[in-house]
């Protein structure tokens, strides 16, 4: 289908500069732009793409300010970013969506099913499991006994649910993610060998998250792992058994955060953070990547870095001291070299 740019800038309620009837049918990246493609420009760095591009229509900040001539045809709208992003909400939300029981699937009698599903092949349902209206289950997806899955939520192949766990409306998780494998929990006895602790709590996961790919969500050991509505998390992410994740906070790739840790709304941490056991963090805190956090952060907003991690601009300032370390080091051997020689 083509949609011209006039169609377009109404939508995203932009201004066209250059011909309103460029017509596109396809997405492209600014730098493997194509004719009868639509592109976006946000980050500067990209800018020089923009006067090589051949995408039809190319989506700038209403500020931008071109340095050469453009061939594109641009709209101009307050963030490109997010007006690029609603267009690909909508392109994905006319995409056909699946639905119908697979007759490969296997649903246990006593399961509760709304309206309008979609059970994929060796989907598994367990007993006295709830399945809210509009709901999709790829192939190969677990729920586990008296699992309750709200409204218009998608599970993605492989994704396995244990027994007793939440997952509220409209989530989305991706393939191989675990929810509510049990908690890492042992105590070690007499014979110095370590005796597990059953893990007979649950997780609780509210609207509108999203858990990415090989992502795992641990059991609590007793109460529940808590993932607040709004959450995103990346891949390979790691929460621990009763961890509290808050309101629209977002955790990158290869993180993890040890049990018991209770983490605030609005808050980002980059890849690869780690956070200990039983702390507690303010809520629009930001961790820069591969950091470490060891005790309580208190205040709200604040930037950290490192590990032990401490205040971004502390941080980024040491940092330029101890990578000269080694330079600093012969310095000072030849200062006690020289102060040697004028003692003899």
């Amino acid at each position: 289908m083509n949609f011209t740019a006039a169609v377009i800038a109404e939508f995203l309620k932009g201004e066209v500069e250059g011909n309103p009837e460029t017509s596109v049918n396809d997405i492209s990246k600014i730098e493997e732009g194509k004719p009868g493609t639509l592109s976006f420009l946000a980050n500067p760095k990209y800018e020089k793409f923009i006067y090589e591009t051949t995408s039809s229509i190319v989506i700038v900040n209403a500020d931008f300010k071109p340095q050469k001539e453009i061939g594109a045809t641009l709209i101009r709208v307050n963030n490109a970013y997010e007006s690029f992003a609603a267009l690909l909400r909508l392109y994905e939300q006319s995409k056909p969506r699946k639905s119908g029981t697979s007759e490969m699937a296997s649903i246990s009698e006593t399961a509760s099913l709304g309206k309008d599903l979609y059970v994929g092949e060796f989907t598994v349902i367990s007993e006295n499991a709830s399945i809210g209206d509009g709901v999709q289950l790829y192939p190969q997806v677990y729920i586990g006994d008296n699992v309750k899955i709200g409204e218009g939520s998608v599970l993605h192949p492989g994704v396995k649910v244990y027994e007793g766990c939440e997952i509220g409306s409209h989530c989305v998780i991706h393939a191989g993610a675990v929810i509510g494998g049990d908690g890492f929990g042992f105590a070690p006895n007499q014979d110095n060998n370590y005796e597990k602790v059953p893990q007979v709590g649950r997780v609780i996961i509210e609207d509108h998250v999203e858990i990415g790919a090989n992502t795992t969500v641990d059991r609590a050991t007793m109460g529940a792992t808590v993932l607040r509505k709004g959450v995103k998390l990346d891949n390979l992410v790691m929460i621990a058994h009763n961890v509290e994740v808050g309101e629209n906070t977002v955790i990158a790739a290869q993180s993890g955060i040890s049990g018991s840790t209770k983490v605030g709304e609005n808050c980002m941490f980059g890849g690869q953070v780690g956070l200990i056991g039983h702390i507690n963090i303010a809520s629009g805190v930001k961790i820069a990547a591969q950091s470490g956090i060891t005790k309580d952060i208190k205040q709200e907003g604040i930037v950290v870095q490192g590990s032990p991690a401490f205040e971004f601009g502390p941080y980024q300032r040491s940092y330029l001291l101890f990578r000269n370390l080694p330079k600093l080091r012969e310095q000072i051997n030849e200062l006690e070299r020289t102060v040697e020689e004028l003692k003899q």
